[in-house]
């Protein structure tokens, strides 16, 4: 298959590694953003073939993950709703709130519905005028652009009757944070091609500058995941700290510029508080004044609680997986401070089954990851 067989090639792993064992003289850090490139990593095994100057740490780069235990919490409140019909990714449904998930709220008799595009839901807000469709907006940059379309059809076709929960952040500022932590260990970043596919790479040049951190945009194949790794080291080894792209195949510099000002018409930025981080200003997508009557979470905001609103306001410290036993540390991992093996729940009273967080449950979480092609192996450490 054209631009997936030739980067799953075995034959041309080698000359990469080797091109990186060459290079690097010293140890180096490198976080990868997006969990379908920690997939790719552990499900190839890639992390074990670097030379062991070569540390890579997994990011948050989730969106499952990171949505906050409140916002899980507003939707369960609305899924329960007789009048509603809950639309929604799979992942989403076994995320836990501070109780019960999406598909407990099924098992009552709610509505709760998978379905793959923001789309179908409001096709399905067409068919059942006498119900209320919410589809559940959760995704980095890359699954905006859909959901901002689907409430822009729905305004422009007069669908009164669908609204989006919105969960959406935004990439730069959560990598902003990390590079702040007093403790930083990030040396380089591995920045996710799909996000710089919509949204091109300027963003990240003031933090690169600013942090002397090498960023390179990289694919989610094996040699892509490679070629960003040398790319990264080359620089760190020469002092540089530019922004370079590998998924030239896909992402260009101003990005996909329709699909910008599909996001600038529907959505404005707004704080956002992250699952396992905490809030971050400036973080995440709401929906603009004109698309309000769309917003669910305003729709069946409790009375007097219009502002904040629940995506925007603070956790209670600790609060990150209330569900979860003190064992549980899926904050640390989507921080990058640890790698699942190391949290004493990990495939013992953790599993895809019985998920104590939200790492475990969805397809690109970390521990999903190591569960799934590692959990045979003896626990690592979190270099």
């Amino acid at each position: 298959m054209r631009f997936i067989d030739e980067y799953r090639d075995a034959r041309r792993v080698g000359p990469y590694v080797e091109a990186i064992r060459r290079v690097v003289s010293r140890p180096w850090s490198i976080m990868e953003v997006c969990g379908g490139q920690t997939h790719a990593i552990v499900r190839f095994g890639l992390d074990e073939l670097l030379p062991p100057e070569i540390s890579l740490l997994h990011g948050p780069g989730c969106p499952v993950c990171v949505t906050p235990v409140e916002l899980i919490d507003r939707a369960l409140e609305i899924a329960s709703r007789r009048e509603v019909t809950f639309c929604s990714f799979g992942d989403m449904l076994r995320v836990p709130g501070s109780s019960d998930d999406l598909f407990a709220v099924k098992s009552r008799g709610g509505d709760v519905r998978v379905v793959y595009s923001p789309l179908d839901a409001l096709a399905l807000a067409e068919r059942l005028p006498d119900r209320e469709v919410v589809f559940f907006a959760v995704g980095f940059e890359t699954t905006a652009p859909a959901n901002a379309m689907a409430v822009f059809e729905a305004r422009r076709r007069g669908i009164r009757n669908f609204s989006l929960l919105v969960s959406h952040v935004l990439v730069p500022p959560a990598m902003e944070v990390i590079l702040r932590a007093p403790d930083r260990r990030v040396d380089g970043f591995l920045a996710a091609g799909h996000v710089c596919t919509v949204m091109g790479i300027d963003a990240y040049r003031p933090l690169a500058a600013e942090h002397r951190v090498p960023i390179v945009v990289t694919g989610f194949e094996p040699l892509d995941i490679l070629q960003g790794i040398f790319m990264c080291v080359r620089q760190l080894e020469e002092g540089r700290a530019d922004v370079e792209n590998q998924y030239a195949r896909s992402v260009r510099e101003a990005g996909n510029e329709a699909a910008q000002r599909m996001l600038r018409e529907v959505f404005e930025i707004v704080p956002r508080t992250w699952r396992g981080i905490g809030p971050i200003a400036r973080s995440g997508l709401g929906l603009r004044a004109p698309y309000a009557d769309h917003d669910a979470e305003r729709r069946w905001a409790p009375a007097g609680d219009l502002e904040p609103r629940a995506s925007e306001r603070r956790a209670p410290a600790g609060d990150l997986e209330p569900r979860a036993s003190t064992d549980c540390k899926s904050g640390l991992v989507l921080q990058g401070v640890i790698k699942p093996p190391d949290c004493p729940a990990f495939g013992v009273r953790c599993t895809p089954e019985t998920p104590l967080g939200a790492t475990m449950v969805s397809s690109e979480g970390a521990c999903a990851a190591y569960y799934r092609y590692r959990r045979a192996d003896p626990p690592r450490g979190s270099g």
